[in-house]
C-alpha cells in the first residue's frame, strides 16, 4: 500500500461505500468495519473490529461507546446495521490499531500535534499557516486580508455578545443566523445547502459582494451592540435583525442596479457533491 500520509484518508472519503454525511449535524460518519479493512487489509475486518472492540472496552476506550449504528450498503448489495464514527472516533480507531499501515496517519497526527503546540508559544505561525493555505487555494492576497479581518472583526462580535450575556455556541450561532437571515433570507445553514457545501466555510465560498455584505452586517451589529449594550437573547436578536437590515437595504441597493441578484450559488470548489443514498 502506498505509504502517504494522505493516501488513506481520501481512500476512505473517496470510497462511496464508506462514508457518509449526517445533513442535519453537518458532520461525516465513517464505516469502522471499512476503515479497519483499508488499514489491516484483513480478510476478516468484521472478526477484526469485534476484537478490537472488546479490547478498547476493557481499557476504558469512550470510542467505542461513541460508536453509532447506520444502515449502510455493504460490498454484497445489501443493507446492514454498521458501526459508524464521526471523523474524531476515526482518528482515535486508527490509532488503536496496530498497523503497518496506519503509521503515515499517526505520524501526521503527531506533526500535528507538534504545530498546534508551537503556536501555543508563537501565534504569528498559525497566522502564516492560515495566509498559506488560503494562497495555496489560489486566493488573492486582497481577498486574504480581508478574510483575516473579518475573522478578527468576527472574534470583536463574539466578545460583545458574551459581555450581553449570551452563550458561546448555541446562542452565537442563533444570533448569526438572524443577521444571515434578514439580509439574505436564508439561514447560515441554508445558506451553505444554496452553493452545496458541507464541512466547507460558508465566508470562503462567497463572492466579493456577499463578503462585503456579510462584514457589514457583522460589523454594524458589533457596533450596535458596543453602543447600546443589550442584555441577553431577546435584546440581542434586536440588534442582530437591525445589523442585518443595514446589509440587506444595501443589497437591494445593489440588485436593483445590477438587475440580478447578488446571492449566488457560486462557490470554490471544483466539483459539486453528488448525494449518496446509502440509507435503507
Amino acid at each position: 500500500m502506498k505509504q502517504d500520509k494522505m493516501y488513506l484518508i481520501n481512500k476512505i472519503f473517496n470510497s462511496e461505500e464508506e462514508t457518509i454525511w449526517d445533513k442535519d449535524k453537518e458532520k461525516y460518519y465513517v464505516s469502522v468495519v471499512d476503515v479497519v479493512r483499508i488499514l489491516t487489509n484483513s480478510s476478516n475486518p468484521r472478526h477484526y473490529w469485534n476484537v478490537l472492540k472488546g479490547r478498547l472496552k476493557e481499557e476504558g476506550n469512550e470510542t467505542v461507546t461513541k460508536c453509532d449504528q447506520l444502515k449502510l450498503k455493504a460490498q454484497d448489495g445489501k443493507y446492514r446495521l454498521t458501526d459508524v464514527v464521526d471523523i474524531e472516533g476515526m482518528f482515535r480507531i486508527i490509532e488503536s490499531i496496530p498497523s503497518k499501515n496506519a503509521e503515515p496517519i499517526k505520524q501526521w497526527l503527531a506533526h500535528l500535534g507538534s504545530e498546534r503546540i508551537n503556536e501555543v508559544f508563537d501565534p504569528s505561525i498559525g497566522i502564516q499557516r492560515l495566509i498559506e493555505y488560503y494562497r495555496n487555494k489560489g486566493y488573492t492576497e486582497d481577498w486574504i486580508s480581508r478574510r483575516i479581518k473579518g475573522i478578527q472583526n468576527r472574534k470583536g462580535l463574539t466578545d460583545a455578545w458574551k459581555e450581553g450575556g449570551i452563550k458561546e455556541g448555541y446562542e452565537y450561532a442563533l444570533l448569526t443566523d438572524e443577521i444571515y437571515k434578514t439580509w439574505s433570507g436564508m439561514t447560515s445553514k441554508e445558506y451553505k445547502n444554496f452553493k452545496d457545501l458541507r464541512k466547507e466555510p460558508l465566508r470562503d465560498n462567497m463572492d466579493s459582494i456577499e463578503v462585503t455584505l456579510a462584514d457589514l452586517s457583522e460589523e454594524v451589529t458589533k457596533r450596535l451592540t458596543n453602543k447600546n449594550k443589550p442584555k441577553g437573547l431577546k435584546e440581542n436578536m434586536k440588534v442582530a435583525r437591525q445589523g442585518g437590515n443595514v446589509a440587506k437595504r444595501t443589497r437591494e441597493d445593489v440588485e436593483n442596479l445590477l438587475g440580478e441578484s447578488v446571492v449566488t450559488k457560486n462557490n470554490n470548489l471544483n466539483y459539486e457533491y453528488v448525494e449518496k443514498k446509502k440509507l435503507k
